[in-house]
């Protein structure tokens, strides 16, 4: 028996009943569409949120007051850390790898003009905000780089404040009221839309030392350190301690790299389609014993058969190859199958409905596509072990 005989005998094999090997084919291939619509989505997800938090740039350091470390109990009533400051930032600027420093407060507020009065979130920023986090400028200027601990009474409109407060007209030159402290508005920023549930159309920005004044706080709520790209990050981190160490007397803030908060959230992003994937992979392995099912039964259908080709000459061998070989192109074809269709489904969701984050992981993909070919394998090994043990005099008595 050549493998020519055994290719041939197991088309016909296949073709012979063409709804079983349908229906065979068709459990495989939901599971592969199943996995393919779930980590598309959960790689869209995946990709979506992580450009909301690179769009600001990604060589920034935040610097918060307080440390935070692992005591034996609660540091509460004791706790003593010293508020960063204006002058925390100023020194910043002394580290070699300083590119832009930002010191910044946040708090909403009450604000007035032409007028009308709205509750806006107010932000507290220093001159340099706008290119450390890639922000633009659609009308005017930003802050300018005055003194930060006396800056002039300038404020800069979000898009969507600009738009309720002044219509289509020009706010350049207008005053604007913040908790009774009055300002002149220089500029309008470029429309940035929602990221992650904030607006930042629906905010207005004035100079630091004076969003202190107006939110009565003795200390900035953080402060951003922009470094030069090629710089090392450790050593970034250990100017920025020795900087502020030398002012405060020990280490009460704590320094946190936006790199460091992007590896930790694509980890968990990438245990979640992950754990998505393993959710699909289930739909597979109940495929996976329904084509089991079917090779035991297609086995018992051809006992005669069997023992005819054994009659003939037919190794054990051959006959366990030409069932495994029927069982691994039934679950390569739901494969494919499943492949083309949920590649189909994907570009259509994507399509259909605006806003949904699709994007097929081709790793995934991959890897279910041969996961379905090793479960065809799999499921062909027992039935085909079977078939090859029966005894000729007896499989062909049976027919």
């Amino acid at each position: 028996m050549t493998w020519l005989d055994i290719l041939q005998f197991s088309y016909r094999a296949l073709t012979a009943h063409r709804l079983r090997t349908l229906l065979s084919v068709s459990s495989i291939a939901v599971g592969i569409v199943a996995i393919i619509l779930l980590t598309a989505i959960g790689d869209g997800v995946q990709r979506f949120v992580l450009s909301e938090f690179t769009q600001f740039g990604t060589n920034i350091i935040n610097i918060s007051p307080g440390k935070i470390n692992t005591h034996g109990g609660s540091l509460g009533a004791i706790g003593s850390a010293r508020l960063l400051t204006i002058e925390d930032s100023i020194a910043l600027k002394q580290s070699r790898y300083a590119q832009y420093i930002n010191a910044n407060v946040v708090g909403n507020a009450e604000i007035r003009a032409q007028g009308r009065s709205r509750r806006v979130t107010a932000y507290g920023q220093g001159p340099h905000f706008a290119q450390a986090f890639n922000m633009h400028v659609a009308m005017g200027q930003f802050l300018p780089n005055d003194d930060p601990r006396n800056p002039r009474p300038y404020a800069v409109l979000g898009a969507k404040v600009h738009r309720e407060l002044f219509g289509n007209t020009s706010p350049l030159g207008a005053m604007l009221q913040i908790s009774g402290a009055r300002f002149r508005i220089i500029g309008v920023m470029a429309s940035k839309g929602n990221v992650l549930g904030f607006d930042l159309d629906d905010t207005v920005f004035i100079p630091t030392a004076r969003a202190l004044e107006v939110f009565n706080r003795q200390g900035v709520m953080e402060i951003n350190f922009s470094y030069f790209p090629d710089a090392p990050m450790q050593a970034v981190i250990d100017d920025i301690r020795h900087i502020l160490v030398a002012r405060h007397g020990r280490e009460d803030f704590t320094i946190t790299p936006q790199k460091q908060m992007l590896s930790t959230l694509t980890t968990i992003l990438n245990i979640l389609k992950f754990s998505i994937a393993a959710l699909g992979g289930i739909s597979l392995l109940v495929g996976a014993v329904g084509m089991i099912t079917l090779m035991y039964i297609t086995v018992s259908e051809r006992v005669a058969e069997i023992g005819l080709l054994t009659a003939l000459g037919a190794t054990r061998a051959r006959i366990r190859m030409l069932f495994l070989l029927e069982s691994i192109t039934l679950a390569t074809i739901g494969g494919l199958a499943g492949l083309s269709s949920g590649i189909a489904i994907a570009g259509l969701l994507k399509w259909l409905v605006s806003g949904l984050p699709v994007n097929i992981p081709w790793d995934y993909v991959l890897g279910a596509l041969c996961v379905s070919t090793l479960i065809g394998l799999v499921a062909g090994i027992a039935p085909a072990i079977y078939a090859a043990r029966l005894n000729p005099v007896d499989a062909l008595r049976a027919e």
